[in-house]
């Protein structure tokens, strides 16, 4: 594919599988070293075994929201690969469905901890073991539910449009060194977003002029661009990846 990020590092987190992995994937196919994480040992060691082993990946098992497991991460893959250049910000849960008013507090919490907070902490970790001297770039993952009502998983929505928020903030702050954005995926055809669309592919996707949902790969190749020297002037853009579907309603 290429090597643009030649000698450049990675973290990804939430990257054993579905959208993290295809983007640790894209990376490495285009001359990156990643580190990634996952709460499953195995699970991470059976991906670091597919980007082709620790020459070019090494994975830390351990909770997204976790501080010492986020520091552990960054110290690991300055350890092994010398930088850490490129944060993505990909670990995400929503294990709740149904009406916000009746969403048991501690779960609303716990949403927004991982899909908001972790990722302002992971950034705070690599901006000070790394990107704060030499630069960067950081990529979150959001989603279209951070748009617009999505009723039944209108925190994971919430969650993910202070995720949208935290993006622009950082982008100000971190300004000129670090760029940070976002992309907003609309359902991607991965085990996370099952409940979406499993059984009703076809009915799902009349509503996206593009005819069908999303695959992993329509997320990588965006966000590889977003961490790439040809977005150099982008920073604090939320890039919306969803086939069209906000154009006719169909999300």
């Amino acid at each position: 594919m290429g090597s643009r990020f030649e000698d450049r590092v990675a973290i990804v987190t939430g990257a054993s599988r579905g959208i993290g992995l295809s983007i640790a994937e894209r990376l490495v196919a285009e001359g990156a070293k990643v580190c990634i994480t996952a709460r499953k040992p195995d699970a991470l060691a059976e991906a670091v075994a597919a980007l082709g082993g620790p020459e070019h990946a090494i994975g830390v098992p351990g909770k997204g929201d976790d501080v010492e497991h986020q520091a552990d991460a960054v110290k690991q893959a300055i350890a092994a690969f010398g930088s850490v250049d490129m944060l993505v910000n990909n670990t995400g849960i929503n294990p709740v469905y149904g009406p916000i008013i009746d969403l048991d507090m501690a779960a609303a919490r716990k949403i927004i901890e991982v899909n908001s907070l972790s990722a302002l902490s992971w950034v705070q970790q690599a901006h000070r073991a790394w990107m704060g001297e030499h630069g960067g770039s950081v990529v979150n993952i959001s989603s279209v539910a951070a748009l617009r009502p999505a009723p039944g998983i209108g925190m994971y929505g919430a969650s993910k449009a202070l995720l949208s928020y935290l993006t622009t903030e950082l982008a100000v702050e971190l300004a000129p060194a670090v760029r940070v954005n976002a992309v907003a995926p609309a359902v991607v055809k991965t085990k996370f977003a099952t409940a979406l669309y499993e059984g009703k592919e076809d009915e799902v996707a009349k509503g996206y002029p593009m005819g069908r949902l999303g695959v992993p790969d329509d997320v990588a190749g965006a966000v590889a661009f977003l961490l790439s020297a040809e977005s150099s002037w982008i920073t604090g853009q939320v890039l919306t990846i969803d086939g069209g579907a906000l154009l006719t309603g169909g999300v």
